[in-house]
């Protein structure tokens, strides 16, 4: 069993920056690929950004390439998302995800195990 925590989000204006953090407890963090989903009001919920079980590569989705930033600390079982020129459109509940599986694309109905979320809210 693993337990996903995440943490800071809040209410922003338009250009403004967030990090997100996600703690993990239970099994060995560092076995997972680690990723972020955000689910917006009457929407379902989408894919933001993965990253390997080391760290070294990591994948986006297009609307946020240039913007978003995903990291994983193995030390401190933590895997962070650095939010920048955030944009209305970015509102949403941010989800933290755990897979076992080997893609970085991470698929909703995949994974493993998920957090609770924390909102984001981007005001114009």
């Amino acid at each position: 069993q693993v337990q996903l925590v995440e943490s800071g989000g809040g209410l922003v204006q338009a250009g403004d920056s967030l990090r997100l953090s996600c703690a993990t407890s239970g099994r060995t963090f560092s076995g997972y690929i680690m990723g972020w989903f955000r689910q917006a009001p009457g929407k379902e919920r989408e894919f933001v950004a993965g990253i390997s079980r080391s760290g070294s590569s990591t994948y986006y989705t297009d609307s946020v390439k240039g913007r978003f930033t995903i990291s994983r600390d193995n030390a401190k079982n933590t895997v962070y998302l650095q939010m920048n020129s955030l944009k209305p459109e970015d509102t949403a509940l941010y989800y933290c995800a755990a897979d076992s599986g080997r893609a970085l694309a991470l698929s909703r109905n995949l994974v493993d195990y998920w957090g609770q979320g924390t909102r984001v809210t981007v005001s114009s």
